[in-house]
């Protein structure tokens, strides 16, 4: 353990159970800021997340206590990707509770960020701000961040969903059915078909990251398999929907969901996609219109739906628009050379 000016590092995997309960407390003080809507991350929940964290994945993090050492007023997170991919960048996240910002204290978890950083020899550290929180947009405007991807969490209330309009999706879909056929994996990915998913995920690479420098992610079965591990480790489920054109039995696209009955009103959209060669014949809206029927069947505990799109995806943006999603949480994805951020904190003594 390292303590050095009330910051520690600790070790995500194997941290004692005051620290996560430390940990659990500041992130959902921040959580209820960010999105006061949602309720707390249980406990163990966050210990799961924590403890199945991918293996592809080196996850960092330094938190800073009061003075008795009791409560986190402050915490920062670096995620190293060990994929071969996006070696030139970083991710990370500085939190610091309302009550203690404007005194330096994100600048000092920033330093342990930065040095981290280029021990590992990136240049490019990448992170999101929240509307609701300004402060952070400021803050990376004055260590000379750009911003490269703004962003909205949408939300349909499924109350005012368009049943006749989800019909008409169906059967336009179904119409398809002699060319395509239409499938559910519920939960883990088939063994079998690891492979061929690993290559239908590579459509989550055609999506638009604005002026964001990232290079495309491939994800091995083995690393799937990771993923998927932290997933349902969390006690979520996910729920994806896929179609195979039949004459070449290809994939020609999928669309997922994931669900915790932590927050049993809340279900995450999360990739829907299409291949370039099989668009423009209504089998993105067949997709999510399967899935919607479907939670409407078997989740009526679901309330809301929140996907987050970017605001240059206008394809997407049109079909979510169409169902009756609303703007409910606005971000925006920055980027920093880590030379520039190092010159801002040297200056800043």
């Amino acid at each position: 353990m390292s303590v050095k000016n009330n910051i520690e590092e600790i070790k995500i995997k194997a941290a004692s159970m005051a620290k996560y309960r430390a940990l659990n407390q500041h992130n959902n003080l921040i959580r209820l800021e960010r999105q006061p809507d949602d309720p707390p991350i249980p406990l163990n929940e966050m210990i799961q997340s924590y403890q199945n964290v991918p293996g592809y994945l080196e996850v960092r993090f330094w938190c800073l206590w009061n003075e008795t050492h009791e409560d986190i007023i402050g915490e920062g997170s670096l995620v190293l990707i060990r994929t071969g991919d996006n070696q030139h960048l970083a991710q990370f996240d500085i939190s610091v509770l309302p009550e203690f910002r404007q005194k330096g204290r994100a600048r000092r978890l920033l330093r342990q960020i930065v040095a981290a950083a280029e021990a590992d020899n990136r240049r490019l550290l990448i992170t999101s701000t929240y509307h609701r929180v300004p402060g952070g947009e400021a803050f990376m405007a004055r260590m000379g961040a750009k911003p490269g991807l703004p962003i909205h969490i949408n939300q349909l209330r499924l109350s005012e969903l368009d049943q006749g309009l989800l019909d008409s999706w169906l059967e336009r879909g179904e119409a398809h059915l002699s060319e395509f056929e239409l499938g559910l994996w519920d939960g883990p990915y088939p063994e079998d078909q690891l492979e061929a998913i690993s290559s239908l995920l590579e459509l989550t690479n055609q999506q638009p990251f604005g002026e964001i420098e990232i290079e495309d992610m491939h994800m091995t079965p083995a690393q799937l398999r990771q993923a998927e591990q932290q997933l349902f480790a969390r006690g979520s489920t996910r729920w994806t929907y896929y179609l195979i054109e039949k004459a070449s039995a290809k994939f020609a696209g999928f669309t997922e969901t994931t669900w915790n009955p932590n927050r049993p009103e809340i279900l995450n959209q999360d990739m829907t996609g299409v291949f370039p060669e099989f668009r423009n014949q209504g089998l993105g809206r067949w997709l999510k219109a399967a899935m919607l029927a479907k939670v409407l069947r078997e989740r009526p505990q679901i309330k809301f739906v929140r996907t987050g799109n970017a605001d240059v995806n206008e394809p997407m943006l049109k079909i979510n628009t169409e169902l009756g999603f609303k703007p409910y949480m606005a971000s925006i994805i920055w980027q920093a050379e880590i030379s520039r951020i190092r010159a801002y904190l040297n200056h800043q003594g």
